[in-house]
């Protein structure tokens, strides 16, 4: 049998809400009390209510908190490579299968992007360059 976390994190848009886990209570009921909040996009947490945070909290926190960011940075980079497999799939759609009203739909809204997307990844390619010399 499996031991329930002291901390459970509840994911939310840019971060969680960190919740104490209570099963040792005259009920035998699992309660969940919110302790604090997360915000990864700022790396950082604060205690919600009256709660202080422990040493302890404050360690798990900070260890979620950093592993979470490397996962979403992680899921990030696998999007990219999948967004790449889809142009590639795409442009093989447009080659060999797309109907003229299909294209006609798309083209445009696909040709806008791509302008944008090369845009900026001319102008960092060039940024990179010009920091290296």
């Amino acid at each position: 049998m499996s031991t329930l976390p002291e901390l459970y994190f509840r994911i939310r848009d840019n971060g969680a809400a960190v919740f104490r886990l209570d099963a040792e209570n005259r009920d035998r009921r699992l309660e969940m009390d919110q302790i604090a909040i997360v915000n990864t996009n700022r790396g950082d947490f604060k205690a919600q209510g009256n709660h202080t945070l422990s040493p302890e909290e404050i360690a798990v926190i900070e260890d979620w908190t950093e592993k979470r960011v490397a996962l979403l940075a992680d899921r990030t980079l696998d999007d990219i490579h999948r967004a790449v497999d889809q142009l590639n799939l795409t442009a093989h759609w447009a080659q060999t299968k797309a109907s003229d009203q299909a294209l006609e739909e798309v083209t445009d809204a696909l040709l806008l992007a791509m302008h944008d997307l090369r845009s900026v990844l001319v102008r960092k390619k060039a940024d990179r360059i010009s920091r290296s010399r």
